[in-house]
């Protein structure tokens, strides 16, 4: 297993930090987004491309998921997407495709409402799925595809 690399989240949702140059191929890791939960990555480069595993809202330092509710735990979801996106050298700018997972799709309206402050245009392709249940008790998950840099 590679050795995760300790970073600074960065992005629309306050943290500031210089990407790494782009890793385009192997398994991506930061102690700046929680680790995995289970026998997966955050992330993996293929092809010029990057896979990101599903984020939910769990601090990367306690453990522990946000409290807050859906908004909450969106941003904080978003900020450890960033941060994964950051160790592949890459950004939120990047990103083509997410998956979105809501326990209750009440909750779509404010996790929308964080995702349009943080994603900009060109806008990536999306589709948001209502689920039974999420890890941890979350109420939100995404997973990212990404378009690595050159």
């Amino acid at each position: 297993m590679a050795q995760r690399k300790k970073a600074k989240p960065r992005g629309a949702l306050g943290e500031v930090r210089r990407p790494s140059p782009a890793k385009t191929e192997g398994e991506i890791s930061t102690f700046a987004a929680p680790a995995a939960i289970g026998p997966y990555v955050q992330a993996r480069a293929a092809g010029g491309w990057l896979f990101c595993s599903g984020q939910i809202g769990l601090d990367p330092e306690s453990g522990t998921l946000v409290s807050g509710g859906a908004r909450a735990e969106a941003e904080r979801v978003l900020r450890n997407l960033e941060a994964v996106l950051a160790a592949a050298g890459a950004g939120l700018a990047h990103v083509v495709k997410t998956t979105i997972y809501l326990v209750d799709m009440v909750d779509f309206a404010d996790v929308n409402e964080v995702y349009a402050e943080v994603f900009r245009s060109p806008l990536p392709a999306r589709a948001t799925v209502a689920v039974a249940a999420l890890p941890k008790g979350a109420r939100v998950e995404i997973e990212a595809i990404a378009k690595l840099p050159k």
